[in-house]
């Protein structure tokens, strides 16, 4: 594909409820939006990096800077012939997944409007429609926590997931576990516990939860696997698992039972395709997990979700639960019995909305292949 242009935009959007982890509160959300023109298309990214350096070393302005400066101008020169081609385009840049997967992912979009086929198809995607879980943050008090609870059941979803951390989560989980026996439920960690609290987290098991999320160190196999040995509850990895590499190591070291499969983590759809090929091969299941994204990057979750070893609920929710309104048309929609119907239109399914795009974007830069100097 011959490229004419990448967009570069920073959107500042508003969630309709603070969202709370063991990381702290997140309010404001600053997205970054990749829009690559070529051939009179236009395929949109978009890079999941937080405000902050929490969740992984990435951010809104280390994403920017390295899109800018570096990824960009030399995707703008290379012309892929296939979206697969991305990461040897860019792997002279260490790190920096997210960034590239927002490259990546409009690539993707753009192959697969000019091959007119839907997106999930060209991903390798066999499902009509995909069943959707949801998480909840950290609430200011267990009776809180309850209500939520219950506005997400009753709006159809199949899985709930409660964000802990030390000193919320025992007692929580034995609140909602009492109120709701037979509900399919699981907890995040998001890295709050150490090895220490393996006591602690064996009592876990007594709730009957589908999985507990990255208990441990972000970056740990290891004492996952330590841990899990004394846990009759699955262990799910998720910032640990960077790559295929990565996923086989944990697979092979016992470290988890289940793999969430995060886009902007892994650095994109090639990638993401890499670990649910080895994870299927091997009987983990994966399923997709949200970084409070926009319609473009709930779009590519959709899309993922698809594929044939996305066994288990994801956290691909509805547009309402963040926004008040979404940059894409038609609003990604959760059905009442929980469900996501895949989009059978070429490309990513969703349309954007430019006007709303312009009115929430406060920085924009374009890059031409011409005006890049090598």
């Amino acid at each position: 594909m011959k490229i004419d242009a990448i967009v570069l935009r920073e959107l500042k959007m508003t969630l309709l409820r603070a969202f709370t982890t063991s990381f702290g509160q997140t309010l404001q959300r600053r997205i970054v939006l990749v829009e690559i023109r070529a051939e009179g298309l236009s395929g949109w990214g978009e890079c999941t990096a937080g405000e902050h350096p929490f969740f992984s070393e990435e951010t809104t302005d280390t994403a920017w800077l390295m899109l800018q400066q570096e990824l960009a101008p030399v995707l703008a020169l290379s012309d892929p012939d296939h979206a697969g081609k991305c990461p040897e385009i860019f792997r002279a840049v260490r790190g920096h997944r997210m960034a590239k997967a927002a490259l990546e992912n409009a690539v993707w979009d753009l192959e697969a409007q000019m091959r007119e086929t839907p997106l999930a198809m060209l991903l390798g995607g066999t499902r009509q429609s995909i069943v959707c879980g949801v998480s909840i943050g950290i609430q200011p008090s267990i009776e809180e926590t309850l209500e939520r609870v219950e506005e997400e059941i009753a709006a159809g979803y199949r899985r709930v997931k409660l964000k802990c951390k030390p000193g919320w989560d025992v007692n929580m989980l034995e609140a909602v576990r009492e109120r709701w026996p037979a509900l399919v439920l699981s907890c995040d960690a998001n890295s709050a516990y150490r090895l220490r609290d393996a006591d602690h987290l064996t009592t876990f098991d007594r709730f009957g939860l589908l999985m507990i999320e990255q208990p441990l160190w972000a970056d740990d196999f290891y004492f996952h696997s330590m841990l899990q040995r004394r846990l009759e509850t699955a262990i799910c990895l998720d910032e640990s698992i960077r790559n295929r590499r990565d996923a086989l190591a944990a697979i092979g070291m016992g470290s988890c039972r289940i793999i969430n499969l995060k886009l902007g983590r892994v650095g994109g759809f090639s990638e993401a395709i890499g670990i649910h090929n080895a994870a299927q091969e091997r009987g983990i299941p994966v399923w997709c997990g949200g970084m409070l994204e926009s319609g473009v990057g709930r779009a590519h979750n959709v899309a993922l979700s698809s594929l044939p070893n996305f066994t288990l609920p994801g956290d691909v929710s509805a547009s309402r639960r963040y926004w008040a309104e979404d940059i894409v048309e038609p609003e990604i929609e959760v059905s009442s019995q929980g469900e996501i119907e895949v989009p059978q239109k070429p490309g990513r399914g969703y349309e954007v909305r430019p006007e709303l795009i312009d009115r929430l974007t406060v920085r924009k830069e374009e890059i031409r292949p011409l005006a890049v100097v090598r």
